[in-house]
């Protein structure tokens, strides 16, 4: 029934499949842009030079757009980076060969990425009651587990119909296309950041130890999803045939164990604060990922892929609430869109120490995953006092939204 009565709540599903549609994008870039220059003869060097551009950007870019909605409101920026990205996916399907267009556009479509995540949950205290706060956040983050699947999906699947190069086309579509939604919706019109804190300064959210700490902890998380992801692709390719579907399969049921477990948190009343939910979540996350380790037959380690990923969605949608808790006044936005920033940067350092590691046997890549998240897991207990007696970040300006 909580869920039932989130979809209901005026604004909610117009929010969510906005946020949806125009997060696509990010979920199909890195493998449609390595297509589509492999489609145009660009050797591998190159490729990987342009995904690395365009996850360094998006890195980079994310924060800055999240400081600019903090200050002048959310459906400009979204418009505007929409606009913006939509030409970086144009000058990649135009000039995928360009050893200089190429790199470019990607660090364009990067940049420029509408901070979808980030507006979404600055807005999910004005549009639900505050009881309704972590459902809303957990279903946010089963979405989140939709994306990894249906973003790969969509780009095999129109380039396979098509080609590599419409797909960047429908890439740079369906992010505007989201912004647009979400930007025209009443709630993303009316918010207002509350007045900036004067102690945020030039660091903004990142003055706070609490936050810095907690963000720490989940690059831990996204470390060991990177180390995670190379894992069961190697492991795919030691047992060919072993399991239908290879290493998506593995990568798809460890998906659908994070939609699974962020809907059952979503619907539980947790009496646990949220601070002491977070680094519970996050060393459960670590034990989930122990049975890795013993690389067990394919249909074990499926089972074992589908374990794996049940705690990282909870995981998240209790740091959500604890990001909104610990952010200074007037920079919520910005503070969501460094939990991304890190979060992601985390993953590309586990995909690619573990990658180097893969070379050999492959325990020493689910031990980098399991330590990715465990030590993550302990930074998050160790940094609870910081967590404790977090103030509530003050809401938007109540502004009437119809």
């Amino acid at each position: 029934m909580g869920y039932l009565a989130l979809l209901r709540a005026p604004h909610v599903s117009r929010l969510l499949l906005g946020t949806l549609l125009g997060r696509l994008p990010a979920g199909m870039t890195a493998l449609v842009i390595a297509l589509a220059l492999r489609e145009a003869g660009v050797p591998y060097g190159r490729i990987g030079l342009a995904t690395s551009v365009y996850a360094l950007a998006a890195a980079v870019g994310g924060p800055v757009l999240g400081r600019i909605v903090d200050r002048t409101g959310q459906p400009r920026v979204l418009l505007a980076s929409a606009v913006v990205a939509g030409g970086g996916y144009a000058l990649l399907a135009l000039a995928p060969g360009s050893p200089l267009a190429a790199p470019l556009g990607a660090a364009v479509a990067g940049l420029a990425m509408p901070p979808l995540e980030p507006c979404l949950r600055s807005l999910w205290p004005d549009v639900v009651e505050e009881e309704q706060l972590d459902t809303a956040y957990a279903f946010d983050s089963a979405s989140q587990q939709i994306l990894y699947v249906a973003g790969p999906l969509a780009v095999a699947g129109i380039a396979g119909l098509f080609s590599p190069v419409a797909a960047l086309w429908v890439a740079a579509g369906l992010g505007l296309a989201g912004a647009l939604v979400v930007a025209t919706a009443a709630p993303a019109r009316a918010w207002r950041a509350p007045a900036r804190a004067h102690s945020a300064g030039l660091l903004g959210p990142l003055r706070s130890p609490g936050l810095v700490l907690l963000l720490v902890g989940l690059a831990g998380a996204g470390w060991a999803v990177g180390a995670q992801n190379v894992l069961f692709i190697a492991y795919a390719e030691q047992h060919a045939g072993g399991l239908p579907g290879g290493g998506g399969t593995l990568l798809a049921l460890a998906a659908l164990g994070g939609l699974l477990g962020a809907l059952a948190y979503g619907m539980v009343s947790w009496r646990q604060s949220t601070a002491t939910r977070t680094w519970l979540m996050a060393l459960a996350m670590a034990a989930s990922y122990l049975p890795l380790v013993t690389l067990p037959g394919p249909y074990p380690m499926a089972a074992l892929a589908f374990l794996s990923g049940v705690m990282l969605a909870p995981l998240l949608a209790a740091a959500f609430v604890l990001v909104a808790e610990l952010a200074p006044a007037g920079t919520v936005t910005e503070a969501f869109a460094w939990l991304v920033t890190l979060f992601a940067t985390g993953n590309s350092l586990g995909y690619a120490v573990s990658g180097h590691l893969a070379e050999g046997s492959l325990r020493p890549v689910a031990v980098c995953a399991a330590g990715g998240i465990a030590l993550g897991g302990l930074v998050l207990f160790g940094a609870r006092r910081w967590f404790r007696g977090a103030p509530l970040a003050p809401l938007a300006e109540p502004v009437p939204v119809g």
